[in-house]
């Protein structure tokens, strides 16, 4: 019998809004032998990956843990754990990743009650709060960070609102985490998302995630309904449980905890990335990393338009990790993509629905925000579009990202 190849794996630049590149050293923690889920040794991982998380997080609760799958699964785990059937949730949509709030929420059997705006701004939180207290939802279900449009949506008067309102707001932080400032404590947010495979530089296939007590009493009260400990008829409807076995939070909280409950096998290898990736994190210091994703948007973006690009988006809030760049006139920008992939070995992202075809989309994350990764994208880039006929300011790009790296401003303004 003929064996197939070896696997090979060409090398890569990877410059989109994810998955992006991991650190070697977590590769190389995640090469480390394998342990059982119950070996002392492995626990006691799993106790720290969560202390390590909620630094992080920056959080004081209790639950900070892992959902094996990708963030959406942590999506799916947070929303179908406390929505029940007919519950109202209000879901204030600025991108795609609003929509699939959306339609988790109504799997769940949610009444949905959606407002937008259009994709390249973000919501005045005023808007936002004034329809809490119109609708008077169970749940305000937001993205922090969208990477369909690059926009960044202000959370802090919403969760203050949400929790003066008894309203819980549960957030997609999976683009945010790691990359710039999200404070679940303080911003008063009672759920949060995030995923391995952006700013955590971690391949894909975990969803931290944490929760305060307010969504830890629904959890338990619904677990006492799953176990018929709660004989009130209307209680033991079958809407109240939860839906999902896999992805229930009172059974995962118990996976964690002391008790250890048998739930399911740990995915050993992807918690040993894991924490590495955080203690990368905290040693690097979540102060410093920011500044170092600011400093290396800010090079990129004045790359860009000394090249005589132009940027899309509300640049007041525009996500500092996903810089997204219009397509020039007549220019096919997947052609642009392909050349630069196949060229160059860089890859940058298109986008979705309305912007598909108008948009590139140029990730700053994690691993791969770095110095060396901005100066080859616009070099590169710069090359391909000459090559596509675009008129440019040549050479212009790369010497302005240089100036932001070379000047003052990277020591005073970071």
């Amino acid at each position: 019998m003929q064996l197939s190849n070896r696997l090979q794996v060409p090398a890569r630049t990877i410059m989109t809004p994810g998955p992006v590149e991991v650190d070697p050293r977590v590769l190389q923690a995640m090469s480390s032998s394998i342990l059982g889920q119950f070996d002392p040794s492995f626990t006691s991982l799993m106790n720290e990956t969560m202390n390590q998380l909620r630094k992080v997080l920056q959080t004081e609760n209790h639950w900070a843990f892992p959902v094996d799958g990708t963030s959406r699964a942590g999506i799916e785990a947070m929303l179908c754990s406390v929505l029940e059937v007919g519950d109202k949730v209000l879901i204030p949509s600025f991108g795609r990743f609003g929509g699939l709030l959306t339609e988790i929420a109504e799997r769940c059997g949610a009444e949905i009650h959606s407002i937008h705006c259009e994709w390249g701004s973000v919501f005045d939180p005023a808007e936002v709060i004034s329809e809490i207290k119109n609708v008077r939802p169970k749940v305000v279900a937001m993205v922090h960070g969208d990477t369909s449009t690059g926009r960044m949506q202000p959370l802090e008067e919403i969760g203050h609102a949400c929790r003066e309102l008894d309203v819980l707001l549960i957030v997609d932080a999976v683009a945010t985490v790691a990359g710039t400032e999200v404070k679940t404590d303080e911003w008063k947010i009672d759920g949060l998302i995030t995923g391995t495979q952006k700013c955590l530089s971690v391949p894909a296939g975990m969803a931290p995630l944490t929760y305060n007590d307010r969504i830890e009493a629904i959890l338990l009260e619904r677990k006492s309904i799953e176990k018929g400990l709660v004989t009130d008829q209307q209680a033991s409807n079958n809407h109240r449980k939860i839906r999902s076995n896999y992805l229930d939070l009172s059974q995962l909280q118990d996976y964690w905890s002391p008790a250890r409950l048998n739930h399911h096998t740990e995915a050993t290898t992807m918690l040993y990335g894991l924490y590495e990736g955080l203690r990368l994190i905290l040693e690097e210091g979540l102060d410093q990393r920011f500044k170092r994703h600011r400093l290396n948007e800010r090079a990129l973006v004045r790359g860009i338009e000394a090249m005589g690009l132009s940027l899309f988006g509300d640049p007041h809030h525009k996500l500092p990790t996903v810089t997204c760049v219009n397509i020039p006139e007549g220019v096919d920008g997947d052609s642009v993509r392909s050349m630069l992939l196949e060229e160059f070995g860089i890859e940058i992202a298109s986008s979705f629905g309305p912007l598909h075809g108008k948009i590139w989309r140029i990730g700053t994350m994690g691993y791969s925000c770095q110095q060396r990764n901005v100066l080859l994208t616009l070099a590169s880039l710069e090359a391909v579009l000459l090559r596509h006929k675009v008129k440019l300011n040549v050479g212009e790009g790369v010497q302005a990202a240089l100036d932001v790296y070379q000047s003052k401003e990277r020591i005073e303004s970071v």
